[in-house]
């Protein structure tokens, strides 16, 4: 697993810190991931997302069992709804007061032995990668003629006419606007989370239809994980590097966030 985040350009312009965060926790049965953005335009909302991280850690881990203890998608979905909705009830506790000066968004991840979960309220981002096997499908056996794609997950709406307006863990409508997913893939072999200030980094436009992940950016991220000598510091300053160069700052100044985990 590997985690960073990098404060954005307007806010060092402005001298004001990094609004993103994130946090993970490993089991015997798998992992939890969650990264939160908060809003540029509230007072605390630093606060607001470390709070909702560290939140999400504790409501998510009862979570993360292998499929076979709860073969259910509909019960799984359930399962992680009202883990969120622990979230959000403790949220609105320690905010003592309107939750407008800590807003946040929020996606975690829960990944196990056979399947994975998604919930996110805002605009984060979730890509997997999957093997898929020669006959095309994912979840192959690998071997020969097996490859590896990468899929992003839906991504939560506002159902607002404005699209740039965005929900978070304490708004009113935060329940109405969550989107929760169970993946059934035991193809799955990893999963990254960003907040939406890499959107341009991590994906594509395509011709028609949705935009696509940037495979080959992808690609570096997790094999460079996955090798037997992967040195974290020298990961973190090449990714510190890359997300304050001129290729990234020319497209968004806001903060920026990146957590992805590979099954090795």
């Amino acid at each position: 697993m590997h985690g960073t985040s990098a404060t954005g350009y307007r806010h060092l312009r402005e001298r004001t810190p990094c609004q993103d965060a994130y946090a993970y926790e490993e089991t015997a049965s798998g992992l939890v991931l969650a990264v939160a953005d908060g809003a540029g335009s509230a007072p605390d909302s630093r606060e607001g997302a470390r709070q909702a991280v560290r939140l999400a850690m504790e409501a998510f881990l009862p979570t993360v069992t292998a499929w076979e203890r709860l073969p259910d998608a509909l019960a799984r979905k359930e399962q992680l709804t009202e883990a969120f909705r622990d979230v959000r009830a403790e949220f609105l506790r320690w905010c003592q007061g309107p939750p407008g000066r800590y807003a946040t968004t929020l996606t975690v991840v829960v990944l196990a032995r056979g399947w994975l979960g998604q919930l996110s309220i805002g605009d984060g981002l979730v890509l997997v990668r999957a093997e898929t096997g020669a006959g095309g499908n994912a979840g192959g056996s690998g071997g020969a003629g097996a490859a590896t794609s990468y899929h992003l997950l839906p991504r939560a709406h506002t159902g607002s006419e404005y699209a740039n307006e965005t929900v978070f863990v304490g708004s009113p409508t935060a329940l109405a606007h969550l989107r929760v997913d169970c993946v059934r893939d035991e193809g799955i072999e990893g999963v990254l989370l960003s907040t939406d200030g890499l959107t341009h980094a991590l994906l594509r436009r395509a011709p028609a239809g949705p935009p696509l992940p940037h495979d080959a950016f992808l690609g570096h991220l997790f094999d460079r994980l996955a090798r037997p000598d992967y040195d974290p510091a020298e990961e973190e300053r090449r990714l510190k590097d890359f997300l304050g160069s001129d290729q990234i700052t020319r497209v968004t100044g806001d903060d920026k966030t990146l957590l992805w985990a590979i099954r090795t």
